[in-house]
């Protein structure tokens, strides 16, 4: 965390589980306004968890606060404070246009506001404005992630959850997906990113975890652990993504 920045997201000892079966035990994080934090691991290590629990969709023992405060218990209780996720699925609404689901992301603000919001999106994914009276789901891998991606900026987020953003995506369009990941983190959105391209993550990030079997395993700055012998083997070696 920068100095001065407002810490906007705060989890604190996070245990989530399915029935039985504890999935994360123990995770603690902050986002700061102007940062872009990481967390790395393999499949199965509990990340998606972790942000479906962030989010309200999994119950979650533990804190998550919000600038200092209680998280609402409900989703949409979240939506309101700020928080966003952009889902590994990207669960759009495939019959609807693109333009629609752009404004359906911003249902909870004015419509001044989803106008030029509407113009921030096809500034920032010139495709979509090209693509923006086609069906959703006619669209290809890369258009989709801008899409969601866009979808969740219209509703303005303080917080921003995202979940393998490069999943499936052509090399090129990674790239991009990733610099506009970046621009968000500077223009003062919280961002926190699960990638399972630990490279590519780590190098837009300011801070990162690596994740193990639900716990977090490593943490500090991204540069530092891209450094760590334990990381290169893992996750940054021959072949790596």
């Amino acid at each position: 965390m920068s100095d001065g920045a407002v810490n906007l997201l705060r989890v604190v000892d996070a245990h989530i589980g399915y029935g039985k079966v504890e999935a994360v035990r123990g995770v603690s994080l902050d986002v700061a306004e102007n940062e872009i934090v990481t967390i790395i691991g393999a499949n199965g290590a509990g990340k998606t968890t972790l942000l479906n629990a962030i989010m309200g969709i999994l119950p979650a023992k533990g804190s998550v606060l919000i600038e200092g405060r209680p998280a609402p218990d409900t989703i949409e209780g979240r939506i309101a404070t700020g928080i966003r996720l952009v889902p590994e699925n990207r669960e759009l609404f495939a019959t609807l246009s693109v333009r629609d689901n752009l404004l359906l992301g911003g249902f909870l603000v004015s419509a001044a506001e989803r106008a030029e919001g509407l113009d921030r999106v096809y500034l920032m994914f010139p495709r979509l404005q090209e693509r923006a009276h086609q069906l959703a789901g006619t669209l290809s891998g890369g258009e989709r992630q801008m899409l969601a991606l866009g979808r969740a900026l219209m509703g303005q987020p303080r917080v921003l959850l995202l979940d393998e953003p490069s999943l499936g995506l052509a090399p090129k369009i990674v790239q991009d997906i990733l610099k506009t990941i970046a621009t968000l983190g500077a223009a003062g959105v919280a961002v926190l990113l699960v990638e399972q391209n630990a490279r590519a993550a780590l190098e837009i990030a300011d801070q990162a975890h690596v994740m193990e079997l639900g716990e977090i395993r490593l943490s500090g700055k991204a540069s530092e652990v891209a450094a760590d012998p334990a990381v290169v083997r893992a996750y940054l070696g021959l072949g790596a993504g």
